[in-house]
Formats: C-alpha cells, sequence, structure tokens
C-alpha cells in the first residue's frame, strides 16, 4: 500500500537543490575526473574490494552460466546470481504452498521492501518509485501519461531506440503536441560531450514541454553526459514559468546497475530502467523513479494494487484524494509475485560487492575489449574509448562482413555477441563483473580467427 508521510515529508525527502550552479563544461570536467583514469587504475581500484566475496571470480560462480561459453550478454537479458535465484525459489515455495495466505500475509510488506530497496540505490524516497516489469513498460507508462496539450512538443534525438520514439508518437497522438527528433553526433565514437550539451540546449524551443534521451545507447555504447545536460535545462527552465518547465525523461537500463550517479545527481525528471539486465535483478522486474516536479505532470495509467486510497476511493464512489505517488503509478494485477519480490537481493549484491567497484570492474572491462578489438585488422570500434563518455556496451563492426555474420560466427566459437536492433546494426560485446581478462583475450582471439 501506499508510503502513508506527509507532504512536507515528501516534499524534503525528494527536493535537492544544487550548492552551486556549474557551468557545462565544469560538470563534464568533474563528470570524466570521476571515471577511471586508464584500464590498469580501473582494475586497480576494482581489485581494492574488501567485502564478503573473496574475488571477482567468487562473483562468477554465483551465475550458473554454462561455463564453454563467454557470455557477453548482460545488456539483453542477465541470468540469476545465486541470491536471486534462492530468494525466487523462497518465495515461489511459500506461494505454491498456500498462494492467497502467502499474498495476504506477506504481499505488502514484500512490494514495499522492493521499492525501498530501489529507493536506497538512487538516493531518495520510495514514495518516488514504480515498480515494473520492464524499461518499455517504464517508458510507456511515463510517456503516455504526460499531461500534455496541443502546441507543446516532445523532444528526442535519432539516436535513441525504437521503445521511446514509439511511446513518444502514441502521447503525441492522444495529447495533440508534436514529436521531434535532432541528430547528436556524425559518429559516436568521436562524439563531443560539449557539442552534444550545446546541441541539445540550442535545440529547446518554447514549446519544448519535455526532453527524452538515453543514458547509455544500446546501438553505439555511448553514454550521454547527463548531470551536464540537466545544468543547461536548469538554466533554461529558470527563466520559465512553473509548469511550463522542461522536463528531462531518460531511459536508464544500461547505465542502471554500471555508473554511481544516483538520482539527484543525474538530475532528470522521470528514470526508467529494467532490473533483469546489469543490475541482475530477476527477470521480468523494472523501475521508474519520478522527482516532485514529475509527479505532479504525469497521471496514471493502469490501475494500481498499491495505493490504498484509490482502492477507497472505489468503494466511496469518489475521486482518489491526495497527490500523485510511485506506488499510485505502479501497475496492479497479479504478478510473476516470487520474481518481483526478489528485487531486494539484487539490489543487496551491488551493495555488498560496492557500486563504486562494480563500476570500476565494468568500465574496467569494457576499456580492455576496446583495446584488444582496436588491435584487430578490419574491425572498427563505435564505442567512444573516453570512459566518460562510455560505459559496458562495446560497439564495433568488421569490414566486409554483416553483423549477424560475425554474431554467427562467435556463437559458433562460444562467445555471445548480439547484433543492435537499430538501423546501423553494430555487433555488441558487453563485458560485465561476472567475466575475466582472460574472457576479453579469448573472445578477440575468436573473432580474430572468424574473420
Amino acid at each position: 500500500m501506499m508510503d502513508r508521510i506527509s507532504h512536507t515529508d515528501r516534499t524534503a525527502t525528494s527536493t535537492r537543490a544544487p550548492a552551486t550552479t556549474l557551468s557545462r563544461r565544469s560538470l563534464l570536467r568533474l563528470s570524466a575526473g570521476a571515471t577511471v583514469a586508464t584500464t590498469a587504475a580501473g582494475f586497480a581500484a576494482a581489485e581494492e574490494w574488501n567485502g564478503s566475496l573473496a574475488d571477482w571470480g567468487e562473483v562468477r560462480d554465483l551465475f550458473a552460466l554454462s561455463p564453454d561459453t563467454i557470455h557477453m550478454s548482460a545488456m539483453l537479458l542477465s541470468s540469476h546470481p545465486a541470491p536471486v535465484r534462492n530468494a525466487i525459489a523462497r518465495h515461489r515455495e511459500a506461494l505454491d504452498a498456500d498462494p492467497v495466505a502467502y499474498l495476504e500475509s506477506r504481499g505488502e510488506e514484500l512490494t514495499q521492501a522492493s521499492r525501498e530497496a530501489a529507493a536506497r540505490y538512487l538516493g531518495m524516497h520510495s514514495v518516488h518509485i514504480v515498480l515494473t516489469d520492464s524499461t518499455t513498460m517504464g517508458l510507456g507508462l511515463i510517456y503516455t501519461g504526460l499531461r500534455l496539450r496541443s502546441g507543446q512538443e516532445v523532444l528526442t534525438t535519432e539516436e535513441d531506440y525504437y521503445v521511446t520514439h514509439v511511446s513518444l508518437r502514441h502521447a503525441a497522438e492522444r495529447s495533440g503536441a508534436s514529436l521531434r527528433r535532432i541528430a547528436l553526433y556524425d559518429e559516436a565514437a568521436s562524439a563531443d560531450p560539449d557539442e552534444i550539451v550545446e546541441r541539445i540546449a540550442a535545440e529547446i524551443r518554447p514549446e519544448t514541454r519535455l526532453l527524452a534521451l538515453t543514458w547509455v545507447h544500446s546501438s553505439t555504447g555511448l553514454k550521454m553526459p547527463v548531470p551536464a545536460i540537466s545544468a543547461a535545462l536548469r538554466e533554461i527552465n529558470a527563466e520559465r514559468d512553473e509548469g511550463n518547465e522542461v522536463l528531462f525523461g531518460l531511459d536508464a537500463v544500461h547505465g542502471f546497475g554500471v555508473e554511481t550517479a544516483n538520482f539527484f545527481e543525474l538530475g532528470v525528471d522521470y528514470l526508467m530502467a529494467g532490473c533483469h539486465k546489469w543490475l541482475f535483478g530477476p527477470r521480468g522486474t523494472g523501475i521508474v523513479a519520478i522527482g516532485e516536479r514529475g509527479l505532479s505532470a504525469v497521471r496514471p495509467t493502469i490501475p494500481s494494487f498499491d495505493d490504498s486510497e484509490v482502492f477507497s476511493a472505489w468503494y466511496a464512489g469518489r475521486v482518489p484524494r491526495g497527490r500523485n505517488s510511485g506506488a499510485r503509478m505502479t501497475p496492479g494485477g497479479f504478478k510473476a509475485f516470487e520474481h518481483y519480490w526478489a528485487l531486494p537481493e539484487a539490489f543487496r549484491l551491488h551493495a555488498d560487492i560496492g557500486r563504486e567497484r562494480v563500476a570500476a570492474r565494468t568500465h574496467a572491462l569494457a576499456s580492455a575489449m576496446k583495446a584488444a578489438l582496436e588491435g584487430i585488422d578490419g574491425v572498427v570500434v563505435r564505442t567512444p574509448r573516453s570512459e566518460a563518455l562510455s560505459s559496458g556496451i562495446v560497439a564495433f563492426d568488421v569490414d566486409g562482413l554483416a553483423s549477424s555474420a560475425v554474431v554467427s560466427r562467435l556463437r559458433v566459437r562460444g562467445v555471445i555477441a548480439t547484433v543492435a536492433p537499430y538501423p546501423s546494426a553494430h555487433v555488441r560485446l558487453t563485458p560485465c563483473i561476472r567475466n575475466s581478462e582472460d574472457e576479453i583475450d579469448r573472445a578477440a582471439r575468436h573473432l580474430r580467427d572468424s574473420m
């Protein structure tokens, strides 16, 4: 059921004004300085871990992955690590034994525990967390639920994914608002963060109500300078009336579970992410985080089972009272509850390892993967080399070979790569903390041998 906190409490926990105003270039320099400077330094930072697991080999052993395959597909769908797998089994057994009793006695508590785990991870209050089954559901809920009107526009980029484009098209069709796309760069590998920020800021028009972006592009692996873009929007919004500000929506799924920035550091209004990729959470789970301003600008689209006021209003034949919330935005219905309730274990695993170490290790492996690919004649890496503009996705092409052919040849050799579902259709290898340095070398060797 909905968190019972006052509006004053909600505001205090969900708004955080920046102490100072930084220039876009200052923010970019700070962002770049916070990343690992070199691959060697990244491995060193990742190895400073004194947590409950002795080494990265033990992390790998948490996953029941086939040992004869090099799995570099975390960006697609995760294998469940042991803590998540065990939690799913525990909840499933209880539901199978007495589903009604377990749902009635534990359901509210376990659902709230999942919401609170996501809130802690993002540094915010649980009243701002929507529970979903995927990034796709989150984008659809937010963008089609926006309070848009004719004459306003929603702005996105040519580089964003199908789900963002289609969700925004649905929103525009329902509201009469217009939809516009802009290009961010000519080549991702040589993109300049300052130019990206300046291009976006220059494209904001008086009628622009929403900017919809993706944190890490699944086509090229480029990581957007989100805090700097947010800073630019704050300058623009400072000149606008309340209720007419530019809202910032972010498909965060390929940064979520890798990068360390929390909701307020990113500076967005809406953050949508599935939990079954880099977070290694239960399949069929996701979240949306909504800031205070964002809550007032969006309406629920699917009836909630988590907000007691909605039920009370229905019983009484009146309109629900109170402010919008994550619980009210959470789609109701009966779900795969054993997965839904195992979410805290995924967040706990990242906390036990250390989010900084997860980020350092992932960046180090991705940097090593880029370096190995760049050493192969005929391979063109499409992902920026800079860690300030990349995360865990490494995209590349092979001269004279279709991406599907490259993926097929790697699969025969036991390397799991994927093709980006975009017109560009680059090949992707996505190392994560369950991979090793040896697997990086072997994957590169298999690629060289397959050409």
